[in-house]
């Protein structure tokens, strides 16, 4: 079981950045695909960027790329979400999670494939 923690979340006029970070227990972390997804209230969570286990490789959705930018330091057991040129459509919780599989070559881009959750964060964009 891999425990997370998101922090860096808040309020940031349009325009602005976070960095979001993402905390793992366990000596297992490096082993993980790790993935950001975001919700909104009324709406289904959805994926927002995804990272393999060796942080060789990245996925984002449509919406955040070229914005966003996910990143690991496995020395750390940390995940990062940088977030560029916010928009007041990037307003969510964020969430960070671990896929089930270890050393696994297929992205977390969905979140029932996800074992592990953090709490969330929240990111408020004012227009």
């Amino acid at each position: 079981q891999v425990q997370l923690v998101e922090s860096g979340g808040g309020l940031v006029q349009a325009g602005g950045s976070l960095r979001l970070s993402c905390a793992a227990s366990g000596r297992t972390f490096s082993s993980y695909t790790m993935a950001w997804f975001r919700q909104t209230p009324g709406k289904e969570r959805e994926f927002v960027a995804a990272i393999s286990w060796s942080g060789g490789g990245t996925r984002y959705a449509d919406s955040v790329k070229g914005r966003f930018t996910i990143s690991r330091d496995n020395a750390k057991n940390t995940v990062y979400l940088r977030m560029n040129s916010l928009q007041p459509e990037d307003t969510a919780v964020y969430y960070c999670a671990t896929s089930g599989a270890r050393y696994s070559s297929i992205y977390l881009t969905a979140p029932e494939n996800a074992e592990n959750w953090g709490q969330g964060t929240q990111v408020t964009v004012s227009s």
